[in-house]
């Protein structure tokens, strides 16, 4: 029944064995759910497309896999979808154009581009605003996200759920980094660091005294690679998955911001969709959304410990050295706070430490 994403992990971990490499790719994830409802009727033949951004090894590539499983048990055949991983259909920003376009059917971009949509979306990316993946779920599944969701009306994107994209991390190659000087530089010397095309991470990193540099996902290795960069911020998985060790020999745990998926349908491509169908890719979405979460809270602590296996320098911040980084970027959430909706934000806040009194 989950033939594809068993043969995904087969693949990837023959490619490493082949090559003379003994780390274990993948942890011991938990397979997905049992597929459960009924089928649907015949409406006709449909094949989405769907643009990934990440590589075949990854909690959203697996999930996306589910995805297809269910739509494919459930219609008998009747819907298929062909995924394309590594951002070989673009970048998210571009790949949610072509949704707009109808030139993709559906893409599953981190939250923090498509603010350009939904402007609200930005209270994700305020720095240690969900301090726990309890608090992160919670809010994800409250009824301020889903009205987020709801506001893509209009915009020719379909937004169906929130995932996980998970903790971002900071790596890098030129220095251990335990505090905000460290980011700065005692010489004088910022850190250039890749951030998303999104404004708040851009004044996150200002504020941090580095210099924060735009640039699309899939030509981050290379740059480097090239030491365009010094440095990039992602999950754990990711940084693992997209082999970013090859490239940084540093990484701190420094958990500042929480980034969300969404997994979207071009709203050309839902509207052709009958009413039945469109039930059925919603209810596998938000199924599929539950199991990436799942499996991203088992690759998280795993892939942080297989990256100092294949030797980046890890450096786990404490309290007093996360309070540090905290009070540095202060000045983030005075400028964005009343920009993104200060009751919006203090309903997160009243989220977050909900999670920590149950």
């Amino acid at each position: 029944m989950h033939h594809l994403w068993k043969r995904t992990l087969l693949m990837t971990g023959a490619t490493l064995l082949s090559s003379g490499i003994a780390y274990a790719q993948t942890p011991d994830l938990s397979d997905p759910p049992e597929i459960e409802g009924g089928t649907v009727g015949d409406h006709g033949s449909v094949t989405l497309r769907m643009g990934l951004g990440l590589a075949e090894s990854s909690p959203q590539y697996i999930s996306s896999q589910y995805f297809a499983d269910i739509l494919d048990q459930r219609s008998e055949g009747r819907i298929s979808v062909n995924i394309f991983p590594n951002s070989q259909l673009g970048d998210d920003v571009q790949m949610m154009e072509m949704l707009q376009t109808g030139t993709l059917d559906m893409t599953y971009p981190s939250s923090s581009p498509a603010t350009g949509y939904v402007e609200e979306l930005a209270v994700f990316d305020l720095p240690f605003l969900l301090p726990t993946r309890e608090a992160a779920i919670k809010a994800m599944r409250s009824d301020a996200a889903q009205e987020m969701l709801d506001a893509f009306d209009g915009t020719g994107l379909k937004a169906l759920a929130f995932s996980e994209n998970g903790f971002r991390q900071l790596s890098n190659s030129a220095r251990e980094v335990a505090s905000p000087e460290d980011v700065a530089g005692l010489d004088v010397r910022g850190l250039s660091i890749r951030t998303m095309e999104n404004p708040v991470h851009l004044a996150i990193w200002e504020a941090l005294g580095a210099n924060p540099t735009p640039m699309a996902f899939g030509e981050l290795f290379s740059a480097m690679e090239q030491g365009v960069v010094d440095g990039q911020e992602n999950p754990w998985s990711t940084i693992l998955t997209s082999n970013f060790y090859e490239v940084q020999d540093y990484g701190s745990e420094t958990r500042h911001v929480y980034t969300p998926f969404i997994k979207m349908i071009s709203q050309r491509t839902w509207d052709r969709l009958d009413p039945e169908y469109q039930e059925l890719v919603q209810e596998a979405a938000l199924q599929a959304a539950d199991y990436e979460i799942q499996l991203s809270s088992e690759y998280d602590d795993w892939a942080r410990d297989q990256l100092e296996e294949r030797g980046m320098q890890i450096t786990r911040l404490n309290d007093e050295q996360i309070a540090a980084f905290q009070e540095a970027v202060q000045p983030v959430y005075e400028e964005w706070a009343p920009r993104i909706g200060e009751d919006l934000v203090t309903e997160f806040q009243e989220i977050a430490e909900s999670t920590m009194t149950e």
